[in-house]
């Protein structure tokens, strides 16, 4: 899930983006809210006065419609957070049940865990401290308990149980 992050981080950047630009707007507004009320004591009839009213008016329309977006922004963030949160950990009860059902020792749940999340032998080996040959040979029991042939076959089996239903097929329609 390499591309979690990177969402996160963009979004959090946009947040950050909005909020620099949402101050800019608000010191801009102060500025022309004054002037405004300045020209009102002077001359609130001439083509000037209307047009930085009317500037100044769609900057403040500006300024709210900024503090709408970014909180929008913050609570979608909130939200995926929580939603990743709620999915990980259900995947993590998912895998837990599935090993305690096909009686998986500790070890082989361990080497399990690392070879769902992609690692290698050698990774898995090294990380371990185990040899690479032991590590293969937990991974064939754990695919022959799984009444799987192999790694592509024992992560889709976790993963067609986070798509429910499988993914839809449809035929597509010549135009």
């Amino acid at each position: 899930m390499t591309g979690a992050p990177d969402i996160r981080s963009a979004g959090r950047r946009q947040t950050m983006a909005l909020s620099i630009f949402l101050l800019i707007q608000t010191l801009a507004a102060v500025f022309f809210v004054g002037d405004v009320i300045g020209d009102l004591r002077e001359d609130p009839g001439s083509v000037h006065f209307i047009f930085e009213a009317f500037v100044t008016g769609t900057l403040v329309l500006g300024i709210l419609f900024g503090a709408f977006a970014l909180r929008r922004t913050i609570e979608l963030l909130r939200a995926q957070d929580q939603a990743l949160a709620v999915a990980r950990g259900a995947l993590s009860d998912v895998i837990d049940r599935q090993f305690q059902s096909w009686a998986l020792t500790p070890a082989e749940r361990d080497v399990g865990f690392l070879a769902l999340k992609g690692l290698d032998v050698a990774e898995i080996a090294e990380l371990r401290g185990a040899a690479q040959g032991t590590v293969r040979a937990q991974l064939t029991r754990i695919y022959s308990k799984a009444g799987v042939s192999g790694r592509a076959q024992f992560a889709a089996f976790f993963v067609e149980d986070l798509l429910g239903e499988g993914v839809p097929t449809q035929v597509a329609e010549a135009s």
